[in-house]
């Protein structure tokens, strides 16, 4: 497939492409949850010709720093390139220099209590710690996830009774919760709050988080820097992120989506979604080897 043309020397203020990507699949291995230098290299390759590159993930910002930015730097990130990343789903986000990070925000109000986060701790240490971790680093999420030695079948079997178990505990805390098609409201008939079951955790967040939020933030973050693109390529690697291209379709700005995972089934939306396949490859080619292939061929078509 011929990579799509775009002008060698973008114009800083209307670039061809503004990149939106999910962390876990499209960026970082779901397996091992490395970043391949390859990708890396373009993704900075990519922000140094101009072509923003912002990260939209249910992680947190200490992960976004280890795993994605502390790498870029060390790559030798040029001097003057910003990143911009929105963590738990929107309710943090911070950019990022080869200087380093800028100050993290918080949206408080969207932020799980404090007590319940508590009690999953609790939970987690006393009857689920062979397969997961409790994440000490999210700020306003509470998220589990899979020690990477255990085999994900293993993880997936036990997830589903930690899911029912913090659900049980949302109760206990007045909190109502929903689950996939299970719905429980507290006394007031209220769902505030939902538990997200991925591939390799659990998130249990505030009903207004979601990837909608984050392609929200990302517009508004480059907006503040006098940026406007002609167009957006989301990348993600579950159904959930469909909401970016969904956002950003439904507020007049041309999209694009990448599916990873394309396994789930690819909806009928009223833009284009690209697979693998697109670029030629074979329909096993997903996951980050799928995101690296789309970001090479960005690159390439930049002429870089």
């Amino acid at each position: 497939m011929t990579a799509p043309q775009m002008p060698a020397a973008p114009s800083p203020s209307a670039p061809p492409l503004a990149l939106l990507l999910d962390v876990d699949g499209p960026v970082a291995s779901p397996v091992t949850r490395d970043v391949q230098p390859g990708i890396i290299t373009d993704m900075l390759a990519l922000a140094a010709a101009g072509i923003p590159v912002i990260f939209n993930t249910g992680r947190s910002d200490t992960f976004i720093r280890e795993q994605v930015m502390e790498p870029m730097i060390a790559a030798g990130m040029p001097a003057g390139t910003l990143i911009h990343a929105i963590c738990e789903k929107g309710a943090v986000w911070f950019s990022y220099t080869a200087e380093g990070p800028g100050p993290v925000h918080v949206d408080r109000d969207l932020a799980m209590p404090s007590a319940f986060g508590d009690d999953v701790r609790r939970l987690v240490a006393e009857d689920y710690a062979a397969h997961m971790f409790f994440d000490e680093t999210k700020r306003a999420m509470v998220s589990v996830e899979q020690h990477v030695a255990v085999a994900n079948s293993d993880y997936r079997a036990e997830q589903e009774l930690f899911d029912a178990d913090a659900m049980e505990l949302m109760g206990r805390h007045g909190l109502g919760v929903v689950r996939l098609d299970h719905h429980a409201p507290n006394s007031d008939d209220q769902i505030d709050y939902r538990v997200d079951p991925t591939i390799i955790s659990t998130d249990i967040e505030s009903v207004r988080l979601g990837k909608d939020l984050g392609a929200s933030r990302a517009v508004e973050l480059l907006a503040a820097q006098g940026i406007t693109p002609q167009a957006w390529r989301t990348v993600g690697d579950s159904r959930t992120d469909y909401a970016m291209a969904d956002w950003l379709h439904h507020n007049d700005h041309p999209v694009k989506h990448v599916d990873v995972r394309p396994a789930d089934g690819v909806p009928v939306k009223p833009y284009d979604v690209l697979t693998a396949t697109d670029l030629g490859l074979g329909a096993e080619v997903i996951h980050d080897d799928a995101g690296a292939a789309f970001l090479r061929s960005w690159r390439s078509a930049l002429g870089g």
